[in-house]
């Protein structure tokens, strides 16, 4: 049974990964932009981590700040119960004193770890940060790239005369054609009308010679 889930589990993977492939060769730049985004998700969580650190420095912050004022609150105490005589308070206040001290410095302890680790976490933000905007850019090089190379292909396929099959080129060739008819059926046109006007020049010149002759 184990073997026979290792094996779907195993063909499944692998028409995944067919699928993904398939894709990258289809549209690279789509599965690209996939890619940056769930770069952009995790960077994302990150930050979510990031804040929630912060919130807890913060906290212990405040817990540090709170023992250390009970701390001393009670070291007054025990010292008035103590000039006092008050013997039961002050073992009570000086008990007391002694849990906000230990508080104090586990605290103490725990705000030095919070900071090492947000450094530490905001360091790695930072190059994460950095990592994900050459993506996008390296991304953009790319897009500009693969257009000028959709570019180039498709005004080699429209410039390609022999392409009979594809369209724009048989489109562009009839226009082409058809405006050599028509600058032939204009020149054609204006060389006719230039000749007829020239031949009729030259019979007015010849009759006005001829009745000057007479």
């Amino acid at each position: 049974m184990t073997n026979l889930l290792t094996r779907i589990k195993d063909t499944i993977m692998a028409d995944l990964h067919a699928a993904v492939d398939q894709k990258e060769k289809s549209n690279p730049i789509a599965l690209l932009n996939q890619y940056l985004r769930q770069c952009e998700q995790e960077t994302e969580k990150v930050r979510t981590l990031l804040e929630r650190q912060y919130s807890l420095k913060e906290e212990f912050t405040r817990e540090y700040s709170q023992a250390v004022e009970l701390a001393d609150k009670r070291k007054y105490q025990a010292e008035v119960a103590s000039k006092a005589g008050e013997m039961e308070l002050y073992q009570f206040a000086a008990a007391e004193q002694q849990q906000y001290s230990s508080r104090v410095e586990r605290l103490k302890v725990s705000i030095e770890q919070v900071n090492g680790q947000l450094a530490e976490l905001e360091r790695k933000y930072e190059e994460m940060k950095h990592k994900l905007k050459d993506m996008q850019i390296r991304r953009l090089e790319l897009m500009g790239r693969e257009n000028v190379t959709r570019a180039n292909n498709r005004m080699n396929q429209v410039l390609d005369s022999n392409n009979d099959s594809n369209g724009a080129s048989k489109r562009f060739q009839e226009i082409d054609n058809y405006l050599d008819r028509l600058e032939h059926q204009v020149n054609s046109s204006y060389y006719r009308d230039t000749i007829d006007a020239r031949i009729a020049q030259l019979e007015k010149q010849m009759k006005l010679e001829e009745s000057k002759s007479i």
